[in-house]
């Protein structure tokens, strides 16, 4: 019997290498999150409100972004915590996902409690603070944007950011329409369209946190094909409790018993199974367990 493990300190989370642009972005947003709060408030405009409140989801993302890589950069495997806190980004980034619904459902219950009355919103204050916060979007904006495709942490921070930019466009909308019309109804309606705007995105990124959390496999890869590729190697009669998981952003886990013919050697089998799962399907971290006839009907004699 024999076991292979590929790998056995973790890699760095992805997100770790977008540190600092994370830093950038998280001033940025703190700063104009608090000129919008403000100026909401002094024009009633609900508008600005909503985008206010998405860039405070961006304060708080990104600070549990930052929160989570500096953790798992401190934290590192034991025997307590044999995969460190490698998992906290998914947690910050299921938070940010839950936070994102709450904002939305605050702005259309306010819009609801406007429509008898909606209060009159000067469009010149609005116009201003709305300009200003779509150029500090598009700045946060491009900081995250190649971070966003390699760590589910950045991508949420991205994600809201994104929200934000749209977010912008609407309450410069909204304050034109004010200026040139008068019509009342233009901010509570666009603030509402801002606050739903995000959710399908929103939804989409609390899926794929919970498919980690789940341990399911990831949505790219074909587990049938990579216990194909395996079984395909020579030497290899069998295999059975095939698992592939993600641990977080960019790191994929696998485990395997296999059973192997007499007439080749367990070193040469494991071999050839780690360059399969590394070259061909890119899982880098593997626990191979060789097993002989008797210990692989010991696994069907299993419950679980």
């Amino acid at each position: 019997m024999g076991h292979d493990h590929s790998h056995a300190v973790a890699p760095e989370s992805a997100s770790g290498k977008y540190l600092t642009r994370l830093v950038l972005a998280l001033g940025i947003a703190l700063v104009f999150m608090l000129v919008e709060f403000i100026v909401a408030i002094a024009t009633s405009s609900l508008a600005l409100l909503s985008d206010a409140a998405h860039m405070l989801t961006d304060v708080v993302g990104i600070a549990m972004a930052l929160s989570a890589i500096l953790l798992a950069r401190r934290s590192r495997p034991t025997y307590t915590r044999t995969f460190g806190y490698y998992r906290a980004e998914v947690l910050a980034a299921l938070a940010n996902a839950l936070l994102l619904f709450a904002v939305a459902i605050y702005v259309l219950y306010e819009a609801i409690s406007r429509l008898s009355e909606p209060p009159k919103v000067p469009g010149i204050p609005v116009l201003v603070v709305g300009a200003l916060g779509l150029l500090a979007n598009i700045v946060s904006f491009l900081l995250l944007r190649s971070g966003a495709q390699e760590s589910l942490n950045v991508r949420g921070a991205y994600l809201e950011v994104f929200a934000d930019l749209i977010g912008s466009v609407g309450v410069l909308l909204s304050a034109l329409i004010t200026i040139t019309t008068g019509w009342r109804y233009a901010d509570m309606i666009i603030g509402v369209a801002i606050g739903i705007w995000v959710l399908p995105r929103t939804y989409i990124l609390a899926k794929r946190s919970l498919r980690i959390l789940f341990q399911h496999s990831p949505e790219d890869l074909d587990v049938a094909q990579v216990a194909s590729a395996l079984q395909a190697i020579p030497g290899v009669a069998d295999v059975h409790d095939l698992h592939v998981w993600t641990l977080t952003s960019g790191m994929e886990v696998a485990s395997a018993h296999i059973t192997m013919a007499p007439t080749h050697s367990t070193d040469q089998v494991l071999q050839a199974a780690q360059q399969v799962l590394a070259n061909d399907f890119h899982i880098e971290h593997a626990t191979l367990q060789v097993e002989g006839k008797d210990s692989a009907r010991r696994c069907t004699e299993l419950s679980w």
